[in-house]
């Protein structure tokens, strides 16, 4: 029977310490060496970590000395510790704040915590000032190579760890730190470590960026030149698939053995699940005077599809309609609807929401504000479409649908063809997103937003705990290609959620 790590420690001793949700300290150590743990055909000797923020440990809306620790490369280092591991260097930030600094001016934001301190739970930045400097460069090398912000095609960038192109939003700040020359590539960096063995997840960017601007980036498919893509357009699939395949092919090409993790469907996190599409309140008298207001819209769809201009069911689709009760629609802008003001330009294209659309996590900061302060009628979602960037339409999520099956695709591809593990994390997150993962006290990891343990405050990333779960899968994965033995890690001695 497998016996439970009790993760994380900074140093090799393996006797570590872990504070549980109720802030109880407690430690284990390493299960005891008659357990028989063993590398099978792998060598853990030296252990490369090579991903994007998943890798780094990055939760909470920022990147901190914790959540570092917890990360799911350093808890799989603990465990490969048991049978031959090495050490595990991390590039630690300067503190628990998450915040960073570029020449004394402050670049990045601090982590967020669940404080009740206005009464009733909500996420917060932590207070304080930042102590990391992205000018005061770390010396390396650094197992965990993982760097948040990170696309795939970034991992091959000359320049991407330049702490002056950072300040000109051409370098990366979290690789600005350890990189191990203005010029140099993460996965120069990582190769020339020569690891023995290493775990690769990489591609959620080229997607999650598009995903969580509401689509406000473009579905680069066709453009096979990444150095024109925009921030949060979506990488093009033969493009992703010839830079997965170079870095697979560096990074194997010592012999490492190692394991790849697949993208998961970014629009089952809780950044897209918590914030529903019917979230408006009316009475009887605000809604017939909202039905009032709308009346005009409505009638011009339908003379214009009186003039065969547009179907029936756009007429259908585009109708507002409130009623009084606590679950009315928001009205959005769908730039996919037909644009019929060249005819009339009242007829914007806007409808109310469905169920079918997913309103982004930070939509709730401006449904029901004012557009403008000085018309109490002017409510955001209500009397004012909100914009195509505070939801992600069905057309969106079919191009990331799209997308992330053609970079999954690859990835298992050439999983097989570079004789490396395959983890299919897409799968096992839409577990968690699902029935949820039950915990060995009877408890169960779900991907509700900071009740369901699974997801930290940002709603992107992973909690601790998610991490906890992870790892284990990466160890079955592992032990299932190599026929290692490794002891696995507790979920339960892991946070599920900050709370101030």
């Amino acid at each position: 029977m497998k016996k439970f790590l009790y993760l994380i420690a900074f140093s090799t001793t393996l006797l570590v310490s872990c504070i549980d949700d109720d802030g109880v300290t407690t430690t284990a150590p390493i299960p005891p060496a008659s357990e028989n743990f063993s590398s099978g055909s792998a060598d853990f000797s030296n252990y490369v970590s090579v991903g994007n923020s998943l890798t780094a440990g990055f939760s909470d809306a920022a990147l901190f000395i914790d959540g570092q620790t917890e990360s799911f490369p350093n808890m799989l280092a603990t465990s490969f510790e048991t049978a031959g591991g090495g050490s595990f260097n991390i590039p630690f930030m300067a503190d628990n704040l998450g915040g960073a600094t570029l020449g004394g001016n402050a670049i990045l934001g601090n982590r967020l915590i669940l404080s009740f301190a206005s009464g009733s739970p909500a996420p917060v930045p932590a207070s304080g000032t930042g102590s990391t400097e992205i000018l005061n460069p770390l010396s390396g090398p650094f197992n965990n190579m993982g760097v948040p912000g990170a696309k795939s095609y970034h991992l091959l960038a000359p320049g991407y760890g330049s702490a002056q192109g950072v300040a000109l939003g051409l370098a990366n700040p979290y690789y600005a730190r350890f990189a191990s020359s203005p010029t140099a590539t993460v996965l120069g960096d990582a190769a020339a470590q020569n690891p023995s063995f290493f775990t690769l997840w990489i591609g959620n960017n080229d997607i999650l960026g598009f995903a969580t601007s509401g689509g406000a980036g473009v579905d680069q498919t066709g453009n096979l030149d990444p150095s024109t893509y925009g921030g949060n357009d979506i990488t093009d699939p033969t493009a992703f698939a010839g830079v997965y395949n170079a870095i697979l092919q560096t990074l194997t090409a010592q012999g490492a053995g190692g394991v790849v993790a697949n993208i998961p469907d970014v629009t089952a996190i809780p950044f897209f699940t918590t914030v529903p599409h019917n979230p408006v309140p009316l009475d009887a008298g605000t809604a017939a005077v909202l039905n009032n207001a709308y009346a005009a819209y409505n009638g011009g769809l339908a003379q214009i599809q009186a003039l065969g201009l547009i179907s029936a069911e756009e007429v259908t689709k585009r109708t507002i309609s409130f009623s009084e009760g606590a679950t009315n629609a928001v009205v959005l802008i769908d730039e996919d609807l037909t644009d019929l003001t060249a005819i009339n330009p009242a007829l914007v294209s806007m409808r109310q929401a469905t169920a079918e659309d997913l309103m982004v996590f930070t939509s709730q900061t401006i449904i029901g504000t004012l557009a403008d302060p000085s018309n109490p009628t002017s409510i955001n979602g209500v009397a004012v479409p909100l914009a195509d960037n505070w939801v992600l339409t069905p057309e969106e999520q079919a191009m990331i649908a799209t997308a992330t099956a053609s970079y999954n695709q690859t990835i298992e591809a050439l999983a097989a063809q570079y004789d490396v593990a395959f983890f299919d994390a897409n799968a096992y997150l839409n577990v968690i997103a699902g029935s949820g993962a039950p915990l060995a006290d009877g408890s169960v990891v779900t991907a509700t937003y900071a009740t369901g343990g699974g997801f930290s405050l940002d709603g992107v990333h992973p909690s601790p705990r998610g991490y906890a779960l992870l790892a284990n899968q990466f160890i079955a994965t592992i032990e299932a290609k190599y026929g290692a033995n490794l002891p696995e890690v507790n979920p339960a001695a892991f946070k599920g959620v900050y709370i101030d």
